[in-house]
């Protein structure tokens, strides 16, 4: 299964993950290799504002124009996954990571990268795995590993994200986006 593992691939949390950082998280894979791997939870919208936190950037990232707490680790720091216009991939501060999807460095002056991005949300912290432990995490069952959608890092609304992943997998795994949080309440 550890060959499933790339940028771009999600992690949804299943019901055995009890871990309160990660319980019904969709994660965002943005670097995996020998060392570790690290990704962004996708559906973990905070309250706070871009532009109180982060000035101008808040003009132009996807609605809910709020940080999202991306993860447990380095919750001081903010990551910006972007998805780069058409010919923008070679953008000042734009780093590639699949396709056009990559990540945005904040400290690019904002007037190098307008009309480069088409699409912006900024992250508080990261999710970080050392060498082996999420190829473990997933080994004992705690995370499903499948395909992303751009739309899926970009969703509005992203209460519903992990039944909407769930849902348009195949086989068994849609079964899950129905499955109560308490199967024994049933």
């Amino acid at each position: 299964m550890s060959s499933e593992l790339s940028a771009g691939r999600l992690l949804l949390a299943s019901p055995d993950l009890l871990d309160p950082n990660f319980v019904d998280t969709v994660v965002l894979l943005l670097d995996v290799n020998d060392e570790g791997a690290l990704g962004v939870v996708l559906n973990r919208p905070t309250a706070l504002p871009v532009s109180e936190v982060l000035g101008e950037w808040g003009e132009v990232v996807e609605e809910p124009e709020v940080l999202f707490q991306g993860g447990p680790v380095a919750t001081d720091g903010a990551l910006a996954v972007a998805l780069a216009a058409p010919g923008g991939e070679n953008a000042a501060g734009f780093r590639v990571l699949w396709d056009r999807l990559g990540l945005l460095d904040l400290d690019t002056p904002r007037e190098l990268v307008d009309g480069t991005v088409d699409r912006l949300r900024i992250f508080a912290g990261y999710a970080g795995w050392g060498a082996g432990q999420l190829e473990a995490e997933i080994a004992e069952g705690s995370w499903y590993v499948v395909p992303s959608r751009v739309d899926d890092v970009f969703l509005g609304d992203t209460h519903d994200l992990r039944r909407q992943v769930l849902r348009r997998q195949p086989g068994d795994l849609a079964f899950h986006a129905t499955r109560p949080a308490d199967p024994e309440l049933n």
